[in-house]
């Protein structure tokens, strides 16, 4: 029995477990006292003999459940199929069919659970979910028939198949299993999945993180579906943070944009597989202007990797950290002037001042009448207003000269 199938019923043996059909039957197991898991399965040799192909030929095998004890059990069927290869099964890529031969008219469904393929059947009078009471040191025997449909993924090579029950009744170590092949034979491998980070920090004026999310598989065969990733991102804290993905796609930057907090990427076209090599997205995140992060925050990106079609439960789940900072405003900048360096006047006598005071000779001197004297210029120079001052000065040195000569004259 392989980890993933014993695990699976380690998990029924301990809990309730609801199962979640591919189809659109569901059924619910109930907790079961422990002296319940007493009833065994066996497995006939499966008829004819041989490997399965893909679309053809199915098998049959006698199912017989066993009742050692002194009451009646209640068997609820559960029958695992654990392939090898990165593939989940889809609903109809294996035939399932279960007839009674020593038991009540039976009816046979297919449904998953955790994305694995699981055979389901139960009392046609009863309906999907129900169970078959095994008489008191009795028995009941079924037919089931097995076979690979068309579109069995050629990356999943042979599977196990067990037979237990989804209500533990089943004792343990008492669950048969058989092990199918499947032609032809192949090299199964896995999807490995991981980000490289890149750099972080600023990106021009923008502080940006920059990822690489690669993708590569190995074995034999491809996958038969697309293959779809999304993204989510988180912080610690409450606060928005307004993420602004971009990923690389034709060569050029483009938006990303979330749908249920979920951003999905660019699709891995079917038919990926060993001989495609390293698939990389490359990608890049910053903290839009509505952030109410102030400071360097741990950025949580997490890649859910999927089948695009059918089965869609993840492939698997790949988390990476990286500190991510918000844009930061730059520092308002005070307007830079050029001083205009003047040199002092004497303080002009008050005729002086009287005379510059109107002088009206330069339309591009501005002067400024104070208790001081001194004169503001622009436009012209300071030179402009010295040789107006200075002419203003010879004037009323001039007047004064034919004051004093009149005078004499007088009073000659």
């Amino acid at each position: 029995m392989s980890v993933r199938t014993a695990a699976a019923i380690a998990v029924v043996a301990g809990v309730v477990t609801t199962l979640l059909p591919l189809s659109a039957t569901t059924v619910s197991a109930a907790p079961a006292a422990d002296d319940h898991a007493v009833l065994r399965t066996e497995m006939g040799a499966p008829v004819p003999s041989g490997p399965l192909s893909r679309g053809g030929a199915t098998e049959t095998f006698d199912l017989t459940v066993k009742n050692p004890t002194g009451k009646a059990v209640e068997y609820k069927p559960w029958l695992l199929l654990d392939p090898k290869g990165p593939s989940l099964l889809d609903e109809n890529d294996v035939v399932f069919k279960v007839e009674a031969v020593d038991a009540p008219a039976t009816k046979s469904s297919v449904g998953g659970q955790d994305g694995e393929w699981q055979g389901l059947f139960s009392p046609s009078a009863k309906g999907p979910g129900a169970g078959f009471d095994i008489p008191a040191n009795g028995k009941m025997t079924w037919k089931v028939t097995i076979g690979l449909g068309a579109n069995y993924p050629t990356n999943n090579g042979d599977f196990n198949f067990t037979a237990t029950s989804y209500n533990n009744s089943v004792a343990p170590g008492g669950a048969d299993s058989h092990l199918f092949k499947v032609d032809p034979q192949i090299k199964t491998g896995e999807l490995k999945t991981w980000f490289k980070q890149v750099n972080w920090g600023q990106d021009g004026q923008e502080p940006r993180a920059h990822l690489d999310l690669n993708y590569q598989a190995t074995g034999d065969g491809t996958f038969g579906t697309a293959l779809a990733t999304s993204l989510t991102l988180s912080h610690p804290g409450a606060q928005n943070a307004d993420f602004r993905l971009q990923a690389l796609i034709d060569g050029r930057w483009q938006d990303v944009n979330a749908k249920d907090s979920r951003y999905e990427l660019p699709r891995i076209a079917k038919g990926f597989g060993a001989a495609s090599g390293v698939h990389t997205q490359p990608l890049r995140l910053s903290l839009g202007k509505d952030t109410k992060l102030t400071k360097r925050t741990v950025i949580t990106m997490e890649a859910e990797v999927r089948q695009a079609e059918g089965n869609t439960w993840p492939l698997m789940t790949v988390p990476v950290q990286f500190p991510l900072a918000p844009i930061t405003e730059p520092a308002p900048t005070e307007p830079t002037t050029n001083p205009t360096t003047t040199t002092p006047s004497p303080t002009p006598s008050s005729a002086v001042q009287q005379a510059v005071a109107t002088s009206t000779g330069n339309s591009n001197v501005t002067t400024t009448g104070s208790s001081t004297g001194s004169l503001a210029t622009t436009g012209a120079g300071s030179s402009t207003g010295l040789y107006a001052g200075l002419a203003a000065a010879l004037v009323a040195l001039g007047a004064a000269a034919a004051w004093l000569g009149r005078r004499r004259r007088t009073n000659a």
